[in-house]
């Protein structure tokens, strides 16, 4: 006859397990991983085979960065239970972190059992590991079924772009449109790739033939605002380009040239100009480029300030925040003698941005120019305090103050501020 157990002393070691299980959360919360690991061992003494114990071990083993026994408890985690996503996670961000591709291949492959969104990580890792040709086969999957985001079409982009695609692909292509003549797709696929082989006569064949088979098809005006711009065709040339800009697939980079390509026609035709401005809130989504201060910078190039100036205000309003653009915009108005707007826009930018010395400066100046020296005098020494460790600005500073003190007859401060000035030089 075996002896009974005893009940009190079962119920001991469970909860021995589970204040051993409890310490470990919370040595991890206050990020002491390694008396976390202590804590989770004892508890792994007593059940060897539980999951949830070995994926809190490989957790904190991760937080201290030992890759390699992270890697074994959540291996043994998925062997104990391969059910649970959070335990392939945890294996993913070991390799993820140290950049082991290769491994995560099957890893992500698995993920996407659990989340179909885990193709865009099998995607990049494709990408990463040179496999171009299943990065291609996976994008077109997805693209079947949805839109594909910003980020997936420029791998599709530069995957196309690869010299060793071009040939095998374009026959390809060339073969799929023949036999299904209302597909868009494969001639969209068509006309990235012979632009990114410059062939724009090529891509421009097939637009054409695109257009007039599938009428309704914004991916024809790709190359069709080129052919319209070189035809001198600004009306359709325009229409083209709204259509593109106006299509979510499109790729951004595309849409660039596009908008490029079109500003430079406008320069020549400025009559075109509204359709400039009324194209550039099509890329306020863009986080990368303010459209509206490249194209101002591409007008102080050509030294047209009224088009800067009006082209930094709207860059302004896109960001609030851009200093450099707020810069550049007074200096323009500085360059274009409109005090009277120069003073008004710099006072304000002063109170937005108070300790910002050069939007003082700009206002103080501008108040000289005005033949309002005592504002000038008070504007610029208040900003005054807030030149750091920036001697061009300081010179200009008391260049400006020497004129207002000048004119006011202050002989005493024109005096301290001549003496500054020579201790700069």
């Amino acid at each position: 006859m075996h002896a009974q157990e005893n009940p009190d002393e079962i119920a001991l070691v469970d909860n021995k397990v589970e204040d051993d299980f409890y310490e470990a959360l919370k040595q991890r919360n206050i990020e002491n991983y390694d008396k976390a690991i202590v804590a989770i061992q004892k508890c792994l003494e007593k059940e060897p085979k539980n999951a949830a114990f070995l994926y809190e071990l490989g957790k904190n083993q991760l937080d201290l960065k030992n890759y390699v026994d992270a890697e074994i408890s959540f291996k043994k985690a998925i062997e104990v239970d391969a059910k649970q996503r959070w335990y392939w996670n945890g294996l993913y961000d070991i390799y993820y972190q140290t950049k082991d591709y290769q491994k995560s291949i099957p890893v992500v492959q698995k993920l996407i059992e659990f989340d179909p969104n885990m193709k865009e990580d099998l995607v990049s890792l494709y990408m990463n590991t040179n496999q171009h040709d299943k990065a291609l086969e996976l994008l077109k999957n997805m693209e079947a079924t949805s839109r594909l985001t910003s980020t997936m079409e420029y791998y599709k982009l530069k995957i196309q772009e690869a010299n060793g695609f071009a040939k095998p692909q374009k026959e390809t292509l060339e073969e799929a449109i023949k036999k299904n003549p209302k597909v868009e797709q494969n001639y969209i696929d068509l006309i990235v790739l012979y632009s990114s082989l410059n062939q724009e006569d090529k891509a421009f064949e097939v637009a054409k033939q695109l257009e007039k088979e599938i009428p309704n098809s914004d991916w024809a005006h790709v190359s069709l605002v080129k052919f319209h711009l070189n035809n001198n065709d600004g009306t359709n040339g325009s229409k083209s380009m709204f259509k593109v800009l106006g299509n979510d697939k499109i790729d951004l980079k595309i849409k660039h040239r596009i908008f490029n390509e079109f500003l430079i026609f406008a320069v020549k035709n400025p009559e075109y100009f509204t359709a400039i401005d009324n194209a550039i809130p099509y890329f306020d989504n863009d986080k990368q480029i303010n459209v509206a201060k490249e194209v101002a910078k591409f007008f102080w190039k050509k030294n047209d300030l009224d088009k800067t100036a009006y082209y930094f205000e709207k860059a302004i309003k896109k960001d609030a925040e851009d200093i450099e653009s707020i810069d550049y915009y007074l200096e323009v108005l500085t360059q274009k003698q409109d005090f009277q707007l120069l003073v008004k826009k710099a006072e304000g930018f002063s109170e937005l941005y108070p300790t910002q010395a050069s939007y003082y400066f700009y206002a103080g100046s501008g108040y000289n120019q005005l033949k309002n020296f005592k504002k000038a005098k008070e504007i610029l020494e208040n900003g005054l305090d807030f030149v750091v460790e920036n001697k061009t600005l300081e010179t200009n500073f008391y260049k400006q103050l020497i004129i207002s003190c000048e004119n006011l007859n202050d002989t005493a401060k024109k005096q301290l501020y001549s003496n500054k000035l020579k201790q700069i030089k």
